[in-house]
């Protein structure tokens, strides 16, 4: 890690000192758990390694040997062997869509379909097992696997024959469609594209069945409406899942009101098994209507464990289907550079009142033209609001110029990337690199790059886009491979950072990320207990092999929101017979 987050990150968590060799907050009274017997990786300032670790009360009294305190142990404590497993600080996801991929799953789901003719066995399967859904709807498919990623509208048409049917891409980005879901939302040879959409058009003009960005609300708008008692039951499904890949926290980085209301019922149930920092999605351009609905869900949906902080903004879409917004333009295309979402001054505008307004400021920026703006925008509101600890970040990154990679760390902007997208997938080989060009491409996913500049560095998943599990991120954030390959050259093997970088990018970075490493993102005294044990040590493992250790069980504020007991060999024990001493 540079030295200047190492300072940052010293300095940062000053309030929150580890525990010297064997020191206790309180070892005088008994903890509620003890894991003892461990290799626990703390992700604390200096990087410290330890061996046991007591919670009670929901935080870290004991970081340090296992020759514990006299008194730590009593007769109500629960005393965990971790038998040489690893004890990190719980997983932090710094972009996440947690209701809408949870929501996703109960709909057809296209994400393992690695052919077309397993998206069209998919699509067909599911429409005949639900005959009374009014509409087909999902997604997940891979632009890849359709010529200039634009699946049509008449296979769609001979999948499903009787009804509309819409299914959105892996990216979220695009949206495939039938002839009756076309009728239904009027689209037709004469419609005109939308600001900042694209319809894309077959012979004479005619829809092809594929619609980008904003074109795709065309269709949303006659699509039946997501009920409450769906989204609540989503969320309950992607909970469940953060949790069994050891996810403590989440970035929710685009919610709405019907997804605060589930998150805040679950909360108020004790059935949340994460922490959400929620990015409240922002539309058009702002102005006191806007900002007056963002501060009453700020305050009316603020609970103990879901944090209406954030503000999320698009500034343009993805390089894939050419949305996405550069500074020169895609080789082959006629000189279409893509579109940013907002001009200038309109971003300039909206991002100095959501700042002076005290929100944090979450944008979305793919192409280098709109990171240039956003970093813009956002040095224009300082200059305008004065400097606070605000924490702005910016997500996914894919392409971005390298004479603005310094501005990241000058202006305090968290640089937020997908870190398992850095793969060399036909997303990049087909579908990114042949239309940048060599020059261009060297700067995609420049994760290592803008580590060495300074700048705090966070990890998201995307997920639904991609998988939610941490580990696999990690593992291709190190090879540059998928996970689990051996086979293929590492892509970009200068973009690669090591195994303690990307472990750092899922705890202490994104808990600074969240504004919450106070109280999270490494294992030291006076934290919370947010802690995941692994049934292997990372560190003993090939890169190649990371992806296979699994969670065993999951802690938030200590109470056990996972735990498989399949894998779980531990000796779990109660005092006072457990001794204080290995």
């Amino acid at each position: 890690m540079p030295r200047s987050i190492l300072t940052v990150l010293t300095i940062l968590l000053a309030t929150c000192r580890p525990a010297a060799e064997g020191e206790a907050v309180g070892a005088t009274r008994p903890a509620d758990l003890v894991l003892r017997h461990g290799a626990v990786y703390t992700v604390d300032a200096a990087r410290t390694w330890a061996s046991a670790v007591a919670v009670r009360q929901g935080r870290i009294v004991y970081v340090g040997t296992d020759s514990l305190p006299t008194g730590l142990v009593g007769p109500g404590t629960e005393v965990v062997d971790l038998a040489s497993r690893m004890l990190l600080p719980g997983f932090q996801d710094a972009h996440v869509h947690p209701v809408e991929g949870g929501v996703d799953l109960d709909l057809c789901d296209l994400s393992d379909a690695a052919t077309v003719a397993a998206v069209s066995t998919v699509v067909r399967h599911w429409a005949a097992a639900h005959p009374a859904a009014p509409w087909v709807r999902g997604g997940g498919w891979q632009l890849p696997l359709f010529p200039d990623a634009n699946p049509s509208r008449d296979l769609l048409d001979r999948l499903v024959p009787d009804r509309p049917a819409m299914l959105w891409a892996a990216d979220g980005h695009s949206a495939w469609v039938n002839s009756e879901a076309l009728k239904r939302a009027g689209i037709s040879r004469s419609t005109v594209d939308p600001p900042n959409g694209r319809i894309e058009r077959a012979a004479r003009g005619e829809p092809s069945g594929t619609l980008r960005e904003s074109a795709a609300a065309l269709v949303g708008k006659v699509l039946p409406e997501i009920t409450d008692a769906e989204t609540a039951a989503g969320l309950a499904r992607a909970d469940s899942l953060a949790a069994r890949v050891g996810i403590t926290t989440m970035f929710s980085a685009r919610t709405d009101e019907s997804h605060l209301r589930a998150l805040v019922a679950a909360d108020r149930a004790g059935t949340l098994s994460a922490r959400v920092v929620a990015a409240l999605e922002v539309p058009g351009a702002g102005g006191d209507t806007l900002l007056a609905r963002l501060n009453d869900w700020r305050t009316r949906y603020a609970t103990p464990h879901v944090h209406p902080t954030a503000a999320k903004l698009f500034q343009d879409g993805v390089i894939e289907s050419r949305t996405a917004a550069l500074l020169a333009p895609y080789l082959g295309r006629g000189g279409d550079a893509g579109t940013p979402v907002r001009d200038q001054s309109t971003l300039d505008r909206l991002v100095t009142e959501l700042d002076r307004a005290g929100f944090q400021i979450h944008v979305h920026a793919i192409g280098d033209r709109a990171i240039r703006m956003a970093l813009d925008a956002i040095g224009r509101a300082r200059a305008a609001n004065g400097p606070r600890d605000a924490r702005h970040a910016l997500a996914h990154l894919e392409l971005i110029d390298s004479a603005d990679i310094p501005r990241f760390r000058a202006l305090g902007v968290v640089a937020n990337f997908e870190p398992l997208w850095a793969n060399g997938d036909e997303y990049l080989t087909k579908l990114a690199e042949p239309f940048l060009g060599a020059a261009r491409s060297r700067w995609l996913y420049p994760i290592a790059s803008v580590m060495r500049s300074g700048a705090v560095v966070s990890g998201g998943s995307d997920w639904s886009v991609s998988s939610l599990n941490p580990l696999d991120a990690i593992e291709v954030g190190v090879t540059h491979r998928d996970p689990g390959d051996t086979v293929h050259p590492p892509w970009h093997p200068a973009e690669r950072v090591d195994l303690p970088t990307m472990i750092a990018l899922y705890t202490i970075n994104a808990a600074w990320a969240n504004h919450l490493d106070r109280e999270t993102g490494s294992i030291e005294v006076g934290k919370l207990a947010d802690l995941i044990v692994l049934d292997r040590n990372l560190f003993e493992l090939t890169p190649d092999r990371i992806h296979t250790a699994r969670v065993v069980r999951t802690l938030l504020e200590g109470r056990t929101v996972f735990q498989d007991s399949s894998q779980d060999s531990s000796a779990n024990r109660p005092g006072p017979s457990a001794s204080p001493h290995p």
